[in-house]
């Protein structure tokens, strides 16, 4: 379960706390040297926890495209990095056993080279707002692209009887074809990242490919359809797989993985990058593996999933096994935008189970003090 946690007004040290549900996260420092997670986080263990409060989806559900897609088109390039860490982060074992790669941050920045390939992460000044080949019409192109990492309609359940279906990624959640999944720039990105590993297995089961070139062929997979590996045609390689591996070694090692920093295609940052091998100099790891992964859930064509036994007691906001005076303060602190909740955390506040933390439920967890 991911809490969304909204809030425009509140009355902070006060015994109560005034709210107004929103459907954007709190926005970060415009700084763009400083960064919006704990510095103190292991992020290579942990992740970097979310600090924007992303949910599940940009908004709640019923929110008309128009309103989605302004609310996405207001992302600072921070956060739309961060959008696609928090999606990496709760898939990671699955991630990282697909792509062979161990290091957390470097799957960030690969993911950030795709990110500059497709749409400039938000630097454009338009978010994650980014739509592409919609002339046809809503559904009809393949080539039909929204978000950060223009996911296609053919990543959705049931997209047409034209698409072929990609039904082998049964890890992850696989959202229906609709106009309200498509322009979710958060469900945009879990799509995206599951077309990506669909693409991956393609390359392993389809054209017997190894190593890197496994990740290699599945980011031409991802732009093209095929993730064969087509020897006549080294150029698409250097231009697309090879330019997003270099510009993801570029965000990696100059240090510009959480800032409001991006760079455009074939920019001149990255030269240094770009005149080796990104991927036998800094990508590779392990070898990707379709080995089976635990505690990843089942597609059903919907948006639902099983919810895991809860971890947490319910009014213990800082985790230390009771409930007490300290939760309402730090739920309180919270909702006034005085530092972020983690998931489990979030959860725990989240008293009447609606996926929201606002101040039905700081008056909640004072009942249950005071009862």
């Amino acid at each position: 379960m991911k809490i969304i946690h909204r809030l425009t007004a509140c009355i902070c040290g006060a015994a109560l706390v005034a709210s107004v549900l929103m459907p954007f996260p709190q926005t970060a420092s415009a700084d763009a040297a400083e960064i919006a997670h704990d510095p103190s986080r292991n992020v290579q263990e942990e992740g970097v926890g979310n600090p924007f409060n992303f949910g599940e989806r940009m908004a709640p559900e019923g929110t008309s495209v128009d309103e989605l897609r302004a609310i996405n088109h207001k992302m600072t390039v921070q956060q739309v990095k961060y959008a696609l860490y928090k999606e990496i982060d709760e898939h990671w074992e699955l991630i990282s056993t697909r792509f062979g790669q161990r290091e957390r941050e470097k799957v960030y920045a690969l993911f950030l080279g795709v990110g500059t390939l497709e749409s400039t992460l938000g630097g454009n000044n338009d978010g994650a707002d980014i739509e592409t080949a919609f002339s046809e019409g809503f559904g009809v192109s393949s080539a039909h692209a929204y978000g950060t990492l223009q996911t296609a309609v053919t990543a959705f359940y049931d997209p047409g009887t034209s698409f072929m279906q990609e039904a082998d990624v049964p890890e992850l959640e696989w959202y229906p074809l609709t106009k309200e999944n498509f322009y979710d720039a958060i469900i945009s990105n879990h799509m995206g990242i599951r077309k990506i590993i669909h693409f991956i297995r393609s390359a392993i089961v389809d054209y017997d490919l190894e190593g890197w070139q496994i990740v290699r062929g599945a980011l031409k997979g991802h732009n093209t359809g095929w993730a064969n590996y087509t020897g006549d045609n080294d150029g698409y390689y250097a231009n697309y797989p090879d330019e997003g591996a270099a510009l993801a070694q570029w965000y990696y090692e100059e240090g510009h993985l959480y800032d409001n920093t991006f760079a455009w295609t074939k920019a001149e940052v990255a030269a240094k990058q770009r005149a080796g091998n990104p991927w036998t100099d800094w990508w590779y790891d392990i070898e990707p593996s379709l080995a089976e992964v635990s505690g990843e859930t089942e597609p059903s064509g919907t948006t639902t999933t099983a919810e895991p036994v809860p971890d947490y007691l319910r009014g213990d906001v800082d985790l230390n096994g009771s409930v007490e005076i300290a939760d309402a303060v730090l739920l309180t602190k919270s909702l006034c935008g005085i530092g972020a909740l983690n998931e489990q955390q979030g959860r725990a506040g989240d008293l009447n189970d609606d996926r929201r933390l606002n101040a039905i439920d700081l008056t909640l967890l004072k009942r249950l003090l005071f009862a």
